[in-house]
């Protein structure tokens, strides 16, 4: 329904959207549908939320033409495009990392850990995408962390289909844990290295 809105113009580019009451009674919704919505169109690219301003239109598109272009992507583009995000991820949270990012980070590979631990294959290859993107999500760069939680549903399903066991992401939970010391240690030199070595084996 908003989508609708934005793309018919009746919330026009830069504009700002209604409060959260304003769209549940215009859209006739609750609350956690509203922010499910909007959450959704952020990520599709059609909105910004500015915390304490509110929330704007900056497209009436959104993203969908790179989605679909992900969808078509052969898997050699895929991995090819995803060792270039992580790279520069690994040397921008290296610098731009906060305490809090490297409590998130910490905290997605402990349950990759665990889940690697366990067996849980499904469950394992969303931790390590978990972890990935607490990466992006620190890396300074609002651009590259969009664009790899873009890519990172097609990497995920890449992964279902080629790994039955977490064998790999057991052998390289080192290699992981001395990613995350670099980061905390500010090293981008070595972030890089190692997030280049992660890549050819996962």
């Amino acid at each position: 329904m908003i989508r609708g809105k934005i793309k018919s113009h009746v919330y026009e580019l830069a504009s700002k959207l209604p409060t959260e009451p304003e769209l549940m009674k215009a859209l006739g919704v609750g609350r956690s549908s509203i922010r499910e919505a909007i959450r959704i169109l952020v990520n599709d690219g059609y909105l910004r939320v500015q915390q304490g301003v509110g929330t704007f239109v900056i497209s009436s598109e959104g993203n969908e033409s790179l989605v679909a272009t992900f969808e078509r992507g052969q898997f050699s583009e895929l991995l090819e495009v995803r060792r270039l995000l992580e790279i520069r991820i690994a040397e921008k949270v290296a610098v731009n990392r906060t305490e809090e990012n490297l409590k998130t980070i910490r905290q997605a590979l402990d349950i990759r850990k665990r889940m690697a631990t366990e067996g849980d294959i499904n469950a394992c290859i969303n931790a390590d995408i978990a972890f990935h993107q607490a990466l992006a999500d620190a890396c300074g760069n609002s651009i590259l962390t969009e664009l790899y939680r873009a890519s990172s549903k097609y990497v995920c399903n890449a992964f279902g289909q080629i790994y039955t066991s977490t064998k790999v992401f057991a052998e390289t939970q080192d290699a992981h844990e001395r990613l995350y010391l670099a980061v905390k240690e500010k090293d981008a030199v070595q972030s890089r290295l190692l997030l280049i070595g992660i890549i050819e084996t996962v």
